[in-house]
């Protein structure tokens, strides 16, 4: 009944979400099928290049999908371009190696048959190989087709949109309902792909045409209509591209691009920033949300494939700017709107109000059990106790590795958990420690103990606004519409806001237009 519910409330965005993955899975197919075939056949016909091709094509598959991502990203940027690569590479192993195992598996004799009659390389390769070759083929297409659409969820992760967007978000707020809702429809859309390639295989078969018998004029017919259609589809092709390419350049200059990372949190934040420069300026915005990690959105506005995203001072300083701690929070400030003017012509904005520290917590009975309030405390006993972190945590000189060195930690287990799944880990007994943002609205959730920073070991993260200088030149306006949120938002108001989204399964749109609306930072129409 709940998923009823989600799904009837939510059910324009779980279309739009829908449309975006089907067009990103059929035309990642359709690339790799106009590449693979071709190559399958080259292939066939010159055996040298077979081996060092399929190999490729094997070390593509090799490659996890995330790593893959990780390693187009610096060179393609984020959203659907390093998607539809990723993809296309994953299913080129499957179309070429179907191609050559079809065409150079023939009997020969037909082959030698065709040759008697006279056909030449070309015939026989169009009139006799490929048709004999093509259910093989198409089974290629069809395995491609299908895994396609489980790799087309990544691409969620880069901002390429498509039904990975709920079930990431759904991870990351422990929301089941908002996972189904972005893995049924992938199922049921894989099942949908397999069924359509399959129908048309079966149409376009060899063994089908030849039950179908037309007489002379209809044959002419129909090869006049191929003369014209073949350009007409072309130059049709050729517009389209062209105009997306032109529309695409002019959207550029005339819109603001806001990214945001992969939580509940900076989706929130982000709507806001989005909300504000439609509301208070003529600008058109484009939402690049749920990008992924701090380096992917990062890397996203240095590369120019964003203007604008909220960043936190403490991440700035450490992961970004490779600085040693400071405690001081306005010292931390100056230091980090220097160096980013200097070194990336990035404008840091004034800070939003709420620090999103690191922390730890855990489930307080168990806390009570060991006697453990502080960092400290938990110092002593970790050699007992497991704990559960977030990837980017356990690889942050201001995360797992500063913290157990600065207090002697020495865990009986570590895990990297990712998103909401470290809390459902905590509750199930997996870990007894996780790593945590004070702002999160889980800790509200579950009900946690959060733990002391009694050394004060991580440093300040105040949330501010990171814009790209060129922007600002052109757009000066921008500055004092993004700094009438500067001290809005404390620590409780941003976690009941998170809770907003992560528990009560409020959209982070509705979250973010309601907070600005209250605040009367933008007109309620």
């Amino acid at each position: 009944m709940e998923f009823f519910n989600y799904v009837t409330g939510n059910y324009t965005q779980i279309f739009d979400l829908l449309w975006q993955h089907i067009y990103l899975t059929v035309f990642s197919v359709f690339v790799a099928s106009a590449v693979g075939v071709p190559l399958g056949i080259l292939i066939s016909r010159v055996d040298p290049l077979a081996k060092p091709v399929i190999g490729f094509a094997n070390v593509m598959q090799a490659i996890p999908s995330l790593a893959l991502l990780g390693f187009l990203i610096p060179f393609l940027g984020i959203g659907s371009t390093p998607a539809i690569v990723m993809v296309v590479l994953y299913s080129l192993l499957p179309i070429v190696k179907n191609t050559y195992t079809g065409l150079t598996n023939i009997d020969k004799n037909i082959l030698e048959a065709a040759k008697g009659i006279g056909l030449t390389s070309g015939q026989m390769m169009r009139k006799v190989q490929l048709p004999l070759a093509f259910p093989i083929i198409m089974a290629g297409i069809r395995i491609s087709a299908v895994t396609a659409v489980g790799l087309m969820t990544i691409a969620a992760f880069i901002g390429a949109g498509g039904l990975g967007y709920l079930v990431f978000s759904g991870v990351s707020s422990v929301d089941n309902n908002m996972i189904l809702a972005g893995a049924i429809p992938a199922c049921i859309l894989a099942l949908g792909i397999d069924f359509v390639v399959g129908r048309i295989e079966r149409k376009l078969s060899y063994k089908t045409k030849k039950l179908v018998k037309l007489d002379a004029a209809t044959l002419k017919k129909r090869e006049q209509r191929r003369k014209i259609l073949i350009p007409v589809v072309s130059v049709v092709l050729v517009l389209t591209v062209g105009a997306a390419v032109v529309f695409g350049f002019i959207s550029k200059e005339e819109t603001i691009r806001v990214g945001s990372k992969n939580f509940t949190e900076q989706l929130i934040v982000g709507n806001m920033v989005a909300e504000l420069i439609e509301d208070k300026t003529d600008l058109k915005v484009q939402r690049d949300l749920n990008l992924g990690g701090t380096q992917v959105v990062f890397n996203a506005i240095t590369n120019d494939e964003i203007d604008v995203y909220v960043e936190y001072t403490g991440t700035a300083l450490i992961n970004l700017l490779k600085n040693d701690l400071i405690n001081d929070p306005d010292e931390v400030y100056e230091v980090i709107k220097q160096q980013l003017a200097d070194k990336y012509q990035l404008e840091t904005l004034d800070p939003i109000g709420f620090n999103n520290t690191y922390t730890l917590a855990m489930e307080p009975e168990v806390a009570e059990q060991y006697g453990i309030d502080t960092f400290s405390d938990l110092a002593a006993v970790s050699h007992q106790l497991s704990i559960g972190t977030t990837i980017e945590f356990t690889n942050r000189e201001d995360g797992m590795d500063g913290m157990v060195k600065t207090y002697g930690m020495n865990f009986k287990g570590s895990e990297a958990v990712d998103g909401g799944l470290r809390y459902t880990a905590l509750k199930n007994g997996d870990v007894q420690v996780i790593d945590a943002f004070a702002t999160d609205g889980l800790l509200e959730e579950f009900q946690l103990k959060v733990l002391v920073d009694d050394k004060q070991f991580f440093p300040p993260y105040h949330a501010v606004p990171l814009v790209r200088k060129e922007v600002l030149e052109k757009y000066p306006e921008l500055e004092d519409v993004l700094n009438s949120l500067a001290g809005k938002i404390d620590d409780a108001t941003m976690r009941q806001l998170n809770y907003r989204v992560d528990s009560l399964n409020e959209t982070p749109e509705k979250v973010a237009r309601d907070f600005l609306i209250q605040e009367g930072l933008i007109s309620g129409s």
